[in-house]
């Protein structure tokens, strides 16, 4: 329906199963990046920019659930954005969740990108930014564009790294999430973040 509305006089059947043949799946389809959405037969600048559209509005849905609302308790609206904005990266990000007192959303900013499974991080960055926004706590996310969300040594090393220079500054560390496609590690749920 999206590329019916976007390609005007042509059935867009066929386009459709192409993309879905191309990416595998809606969600990976409205993910792909423009310049590959460009490269299958039949989509133009209208297609892509609809199926880019679509994502963006999917992506503001999901965190119009968490603003404004303590994201602590609102875990599955959590998860959702997250896998939204993340789940289908095709180079590692680190993002950070800034969180005021009451543990609603201050900010949600890109750290850094980096290859296949690496991005670097620095726990100064992140604890000087906590400050800068008058942060009391945060949640630290990156994803695995392998799929597979489980924390590798280096993972549970920065975060260790990360909660020792947010101490430092009397801001709390809640967790350190880990998105993979369609799966998350909690590196508090699997105790690897000591209490608060």
């Amino acid at each position: 329906m999206t590329l019916f509305l976007a390609i005007l006089r042509q059935d867009t059947k066929p386009l459709a199963y192409r993309l879905l043949q191309r990416f595998g799946s809606y969600a990976a389809t409205i993910a792909a990046p423009v310049h590959e959405l460009l490269s299958v037969d039949g989509i133009g600048e209208a297609g892509a920019a609809a199926l880019k559209i679509i994502h963006a509005a999917a992506v503001r849905l999901a965190r119009a659930e968490i603003v404004n609302r303590p994201v602590l308790d609102n875990w599955a609206a959590l998860t959702g954005y997250l896998h939204s904005v993340l789940a289908r990266e095709r180079v590692e990000q680190f993002r950070v969740l800034f969180l005021d007192t009451r543990n609603r959303l201050l900010a949600d900013e890109p750290q850094s990108r980096g290859t296949v499974n690496h991005t670097p991080v620095y726990p100064r960055e992140v604890a000087k930014r906590a400050l800068e926004l008058n942060a009391t706590a945060l949640i630290l996310v990156h994803n695995h564009p392998s799929g597979n969300p489980r924390p590798s040594h280096d993972d549970i090393a920065i975060t260790k790294q990360i909660d020792e220079a947010l101490r430092v500054v009397s801001v709390t560390l809640h967790d350190h999430l880990i998105v993979g496609n369609g799966s998350f590690v909690s590196l508090r749920g699997e105790g690897l973040i000591s209490g608060e």
